[in-house]
């Protein structure tokens, strides 16, 4: 659904356009398990329960907002993808996603590589334990000492994205004596079909080095020449939230083309391909998302069938699932403050959050769902949009779901699907505090990121 941008956000008034897939729900009690992380449910009193834990235990212990993660559904989505691509590939879990320690260390135990962008997420990466030659590091302006403190731990990949970056990483290493593995990312030209903004392989953007007009190749050659560098493969990224593989067939078919005229042309077959990330995963019921083994098959079938064509040895395929192995293992549960019925159109259900917790539904138009957590309801659908506290009109959650028409001030809801870029983009506005991110498995829940006080605020505020 595509919306003209406004300066003061989107107009709060529209109503659902012809043709929207949104309609009441059989069941508003249901809970769809392409959405909702593995454990959740609801229990013999109608609230809902994650790891054998109440919503409304996790509210009293440890306040709202707050994220809610199935530990247990994140180690099993872990393995599922190391288990799809198995020991001839790579899998790094992309932390831009969702970073702390503890997910380090779950990854770690699972069996993951990590991709790390910033040297915030290198630190916090080393800082639990995860084995520096298993982390790759990303990143369009990585500075001179981030490159530095990455080459010193021993990361096992940078990933080149400039000309400039190129001469930077090698003459770093060489200064430092020594050999650094590189990937070159390069930009293919495809467009997924995703928002514009998190679209990242057609040229008009800052990621990568474009295939067109030679530049890829003469990164390849420059790469090759330097001493510093061990040019290991090549890097490709089409997008984000990307169900349809089409678009991966056609990266894969350009990044080999690549492959046969770097050997043609240089005598080498570099060993490696990374395909990137970007797979989807259902935020409502109308998204189908595809399991970590057809997306195996189905990358390594093409990478395969490119490789044969072009008579080139099958290079060792990385992928970088991220939101795919978060994202839906964690809600943000919320409370109710005010209820707001506008005749005729919907009614605004403000809770104790807002764009400071998910700013995804205000930056990309990102679609949620939403249920009624602290119990069930008889009452009919109302339609409604979730809004937070912030002084924007455009400081929505969910833009349009239907919830019990009892709803009132002090009901808990939950909004699922918020384990990827909700606390990682998370932000002060209006000096509310972030939310704390708590653990739940087998009965205990446990704060992995504690929720910021007031005394955090002033503490950076030095003036």
């Amino acid at each position: 659904m595509s919306r003209s941008a406004h300066p003061a956000g989107p107009r709060h008034a529209d109503v659902l356009p012809e043709g929207h897939y949104l309609a009441p729900p059989a069941d508003l009690n249901a809970l769809d398990a392409k959405v909702w992380a593995q454990t959740v449910t609801r229990n013999a009193d109608g609230v809902l329960t994650v790891g054998g834990i109440d919503v409304k235990r996790l509210a009293e212990e440890f306040g709202t907002p707050a994220y809610i993660l199935d530990e247990t559904d994140f180690r099993a989505r872990a393995r599922a993808w190391r288990t799809a691509f198995g020991n001839d590939a790579d899998v790094f879990y992309a932390g831009k996603a969702f970073l702390s320690r503890a997910v380090v260390r779950w990854l770690n135990e699972e069996g993951l590589n990590l991709d790390v962008c910033s040297g915030g997420e290198l630190t916090t990466a080393l800082s639990a334990g995860m084995p520096a030659e298993r982390i790759a590091f990303h990143g369009n302006n990585k500075s001179a000492d981030e490159i530095e403190r990455a080459i010193r731990a021993g990361v096992g990949r940078i990933v080149l994205d400039s000309f400039l970056e190129i001469a930077r990483v090698a003459h770093i290493a060489q200064s430092l004596g020594k050999r650094q593995r590189v990937q070159i990312r390069v930009t293919v030209g495809v467009e997924a079909h995703t928002h514009e903004f998190i679209a990242t392989a057609h040229e008009d953007q800052k990621f990568g080095i474009p295939l067109a007009d030679g530049q890829a190749a003469e990164a390849v050659r420059r790469a090759l020449q330097l001493e510093g560098l061990e040019l290991i493969g090549i890097h490709s990224h089409i997008g984000s939230q990307i169900f349809d593989m089409s678009g991966f067939e056609v990266a894969a078919h350009r990044v080999v083309g690549l492959l046969k005229d770097i050997r043609d042309e240089h005598g080498v077959e570099l060993p490696e391909i990374d395909l990137g990330g970007g797979l989807g995963i259902a935020y409502t019921s109308d998204d189908d998302p595809r399991e970590p083994h057809e997306i195996a098959k189905a990358l390594t079938e093409i990478v395969t069938r490119e490789c044969e064509t072009a008579k080139l040895r099958t290079p060792r395929i990385s992928v970088e699932p991220g939101r795919a192995v978060v994202g839906p293992t964690a809600f943000t549960l919320y409370e109710v403050g005010t209820i707001k019925p506008l005749d005729g159109l919907r009614t605004y259900v403000s809770v104790d959050g807002g764009m400071s917790d998910n700013i995804r539904t205000a930056l990309y138009d990102a679609e949620y769902s939403v249920a009624l957590a602290s119990r069930t309801s008889d009452a009919g659908p109302m339609l409604s949009r979730v809004v937070g506290k912030h002084c924007e009109s455009g400081d929505i959650v969910v833009r349009d779901a239907f919830l019990p028409a009892d709803l009132a001030p002090g009901d808990l809801i939950a909004v699922p699907a918020t384990g990827a870029y909700c606390r990682s983009m998370a932000s002060n506005y209006n000096h509310v505090l972030r939310p704390p991110v708590v653990a739940v498995k087998d009965g205990e829940a446990r704060v992995i990121v504690r929720r910021e006080t007031e005394e955090d605020l002033l503490r950076l505020d030095v003036g």
